[in-house]
């Protein structure tokens, strides 16, 4: 057997390619916030996690500009040996005052966060116990946590019943890491914090919330799901990254002081990989000092989103129900669904497409999110074009 006969067998992309749907890797030649340019034309974002519509910010772009004159565009080294600037240092202490917490730890990608605490944290005979639809890097970790002999079970989607049922099936005196996204990227949904954290509490548990989505989207002034649910003082670990909110790259892990100090000494993930750039940190200093100062930027948010949400059910789609950034409009088919991305994207807007296995079937989707920068004539163009190609599909 050819260790490569599946990548030749592989082509299912190249077809769709072929039939003109194909959504993804599409190159962005010039990034203006709501409106980007695409093979040669303007086509409004709809799908971008750029949620306070930073990226594009004067004063972030000047930040990251800045941070190269003087370190220069790499760190040349892991923060563990060569590669800790001032700046990283800067805002880790900044980011712990900000979600009110002891330390932070900053990591190169976000995705890298979820495989740097989950394996250093949970090892052989201790439990990770997961929400079936977390993240992909919250499973990465869970999966090397299991390869060094970690015992891994999950729990059905936000169930809080389930995650009952699970955990007490467990010695209650195991130790054991309850692992669950606080919004769900694909769904949008709020993780019902409140009851897991009961349920930790009742059952010896800790608690990691991968808040990617929440930060700068939920709570008092976008600082997350603890906080939309006051329970800052009772989570003990939240993750986040960004390159969304923050309109950056990394990520980061905010905590107890000795948990922090831990990971920052036992991580692969983080003594075996380059420290974030200095523009990113930059740029992410730059992103969080706008937040502190304009929190209304996420009342524009939630409003553009809430507006999307209603708009599109009352043009007849099949919308699932949410009060975040994200707003997911169900097609139900590979097909069709690939048919509708490239309607809107002839038409003007692009928006990110959801299929089988990604989603379960018949949920496939159009996965739309929206940023505070987004203007009543951007959305009002989203809602006529939907219509438009939503009618034409029979889809309403």
């Amino acid at each position: 057997m050819d260790l490569f006969k599946k990548c030749f067998e592989f082509t299912r992309a190249d077809e769709i390619k072929e039939a003109g749907f194909y959504p993804y890797f599409r190159p962005i030649e010039e990034n203006e916030g709501p409106v980007v340019q695409i093979e040669g034309r303007k086509v409004i974002m709809a799908g971008s996690n750029n949620y306070l519509g930073l990226t594009a910010h004067p004063k972030v772009k000047e930040a990251a500009m800045k941070a190269v004159e003087k370190y220069g565009t790499g760190c040349s080294g892991s923060r563990y040996l060569t590669g800790t600037l001032d700046m990283h240092i800067e805002l880790e202490d900044r980011l712990a005052k900000f979600f009110g917490q002891e330390s932070v730890l900053l990591f190169s990608t976000g995705y890298q966060t979820g495989q740097g605490i989950i394996p250093t944290l949970v090892q052989r005979g201790e439990y990770i116990i997961s929400d079936k639809d977390n993240h992909a890097c919250l499973i990465a970790g869970n999966l090397m946590a299991k390869g060094a002999l970690a015992e891994f079970v999950r729990y059905k989607h936000n169930d809080m019943d389930d995650l009952e049922r699970v955990i007490t099936k467990i010695d209650k005196y195991a130790a054991k890491l309850i692992v669950s996204d606080g919004v769900f990227s694909t769904g949008g949904e709020i993780v019902n914090l409140p009851k897991l954290n009961k349920i930790a509490k009742e059952n010896n548990a800790r608690i990691l919330i991968d808040d990617a989505h929440s930060v700068g989207v939920i709570g008092k002034g976008g600082r997350g799901t603890a906080s939309e649910f006051n329970l800052e003082n009772e989570i003990d670990m939240t993750m986040g990254t960004f390159s969304k909110t923050f309109a950056s790259l990394g990520g980061f892990v905010s905590g107890k002081k000795a948990v922090i100090n831990y990971i920052k000494h036992h991580s692969l993930a983080l003594i075996f990989s380059a420290s974030p750039t200095p523009a990113s940190v930059a740029a992410a200093l730059a992103a969080l000092d706008i937040l502190e100062a304009e929190p209304e930027r996420v009342n524009s948010l939630i409003r553009n989103a809430e507006k999307m949400r209603t708009g599109l059910r009352a043009e007849g789609f099949k919308v699932l129900d949410g009060r975040t950034a994200i707003v997911p409009v169900i097609i139900g088919e590979d097909l069709l669904a690939f048919k509708m991305w490239r309607m809107l994207y002839d038409a003007g807007v692009f928006v990110n497409v959801f299929i089988s296995p990604g989603v379960p079937p018949g949920r496939q989707m159009m996965r739309t999110s929206y940023m505070a920068t987004h203007e009543d004539e951007h959305l009002d163009k989203i809602l006529e074009i939907f219509r438009d190609c939503g009618k034409k599909l029979g889809l309403i």
